[in-house]
């Protein structure tokens, strides 16, 4: 493919973008990387990343046993207990920040996972909200779902397990 082309590309991307209604537009292949909005005030890719933690469950189990200042204001208790049944070295993903939780990429499609869907690092979870910039949460392991600890649509904590994933 010439430059020219992948201009031609990024061009009719950019025009298609704006007819589109959309509001913000971020993609990434390979180590190319765009992103578009509508709002002059947006953070663009300046922004400060976002991480996914992952823990493994035996030690997040630990820390939660540790007795806390005050409760985190929130939303799901999704988790609470349920530590127990996790898998021995299962990866727990957790929310970046705090924001509403969401299955599935929009309204009436198929959530992303399910319990025992078979993921890989990149592939793609859920979608968090915050603001109406939705933030796609990655497994970043491989391996199968165990649990889904937050519903469609729920306000999620910063650090609140979403999923657990049995590493494969």
């Amino acid at each position: 493919m010439s430059a020219g082309k992948n201009l031609s590309d990024l061009e009719q991307l950019i025009e298609d973008f704006k007819r589109s209604g959309l509001r913000e537009l971020h993609a990434r292949h390979g180590e190319f990387e765009i992103y578009l909005s509508q709002d002059a005030d947006a953070p663009g890719l300046d922004a400060p990343k976002v991480s996914v933690t992952r823990k493994p469950a035996a030690k997040q189990a630990a820390q939660q046993s540790v007795p806390k200042e005050a409760p985190a204001p929130t939303p799901a208790s999704a988790s609470s207990g349920a530590e127990a049944s996790w898998p021995a070295g299962s990866e727990v993903i957790r929310a970046p920040y705090l924001g509403t939780f969401y299955r599935s990429p929009k309204p009436g499609a198929a959530p992303y996972v399910e319990v025992g869907t078979t993921v890989e690092a990149d592939s793609e979870l859920c979608l968090v909200e915050v603001m109406k910039l939705f933030t796609t949460v990655r497994a970043g392991v491989a391996g199968k779902i165990t649990h889904v600890l937050a519903s469609d649509g729920e306000l999620v904590a910063a650090e609140q397990p979403l999923f657990v994933i049995a590493a494969a």
